[in-house]
């Protein structure tokens, strides 16, 4: 029943992630500010949460797994920066076929760092996966050359794979509390980068007040904490298949809400990516071959 339940706490965190592209497209400030703003709003309100609920701090007894979070909340401040600049110069479609090589990276990583198995299952959703994401944005990937907006793109994916990484071995701290660090180390980083690049010079923050709150308290503060308390009771596989949800939920939105049209190609992707995924996990169940990080992992000598 756990497992349900963090499976689709997971999956409804994605959908949110999925249109942070929409929320963002009414925000008329540079990508940096709205990073800043995202993280400032977002680790704010889980740092209320956390003090309503009488949450209790575990630092003291949980260092490294505190450093394990403090090093994924920065990895994922600087993913989000180059990823919305990656966005703004060689576009959405291209900058997420890059950055969701991450989930690939995390896969192909986690036998020597988990001593997870992966099994013929999971390459084959995989695959199924990747495949759909060719399908979708392939064609534009191949009429690009090397620049630096698809450099930005390429660091988001490394970023990507450092913050699950990182987040997945502090796995005795949990829930609100994960949350809570990994989204302040965020805002750290992304603040010193701001305040490197320009200072604390913003723009009309007024006129953009609405999307600035619901990108900061819905899509990341409710986000996170839906993402981070899920992922480390799924197993690797799990977390970098189904991740693939977001992008996929991304267009859909991009189609309903922004009137952004799809082509027959990446139709047929989109559905080999539910199916990919779909497939990975069902299969995955039946053979018993789910990870449970607070039992299994914690079993097994990765630190």
């Amino acid at each position: 029943m756990k497992m349900n339940s963090a499976f689709l706490k997971y999956l409804v965190a994605l959908l949110l992630f999925g249109s942070n592209g929409f929320v963002a497209s009414h925000i008329l400030l540079a990508s940096n500010e709205i990073v800043f703003f995202r993280t400032l709003i977002g680790s704010a309100f889980l740092l209320l949460l956390f003090v309503i609920t009488k949450g209790r701090p575990q630092i003291p007894a949980n260092r490294k797994h505190f450093l394990y979070l403090l090093l994924s909340g920065a990895a994922m401040g600087a993913c989000w920066l180059v990823l919305f600049e990656a966005y703004v110069r060689v576009g959405v479609g291209i900058s997420t076929l890059i950055y969701y090589c991450g989930p690939v990276i995390v896969m192909a990583l986690s036998p020597f760092i988990f001593h997870e198995k992966l099994s013929a299952v999971k390459i084959i959703g995989m695959v199924i996966v990747l495949a759909g994401m060719l399908l979708i944005n392939g064609s534009a990937a191949s009429e690009s050359g090397l620049t630096k907006g698809l450099l930005y793109a390429i660091l988001s994916a490394v970023f990507y794979a450092v913050l699950v990484i990182s987040s997945k071995k502090a796995r005795s701290i949990t829930g609100l509390e994960n949350a809570m660090y990994q989204l302040g180390a965020s805002f750290l980083t992304v603040f010193l980068f701001t305040l490197a690049k320009q200072g604390v010079h913003f723009g009309s923050i007024a006129e953009n007040l609405l999307p600035i709150l619901m990108i900061g308290i819905v899509n990341t503060g409710v986000g996170c904490y839906l993402y981070f308390s899920s992922i480390q009771k799924l197993s690797v596989g799990t977390v970098s298949i189904c991740g693939y949800l977001e992008p996929l939920s991304a267009v859909i939105f991009s189609v309903i809400l922004l009137g952004e049209s799809l082509s027959l190609l990446q139709i047929l992707g989109g559905i080999l990516i539910i199916g990919g995924a779909v497939f990975a996990e069902s299969a995955s169940r039946r053979s018993g071959q789910h990870q449970v990080l607070g039992n299994g992992l914690r079993q097994k000598n990765d630190a």
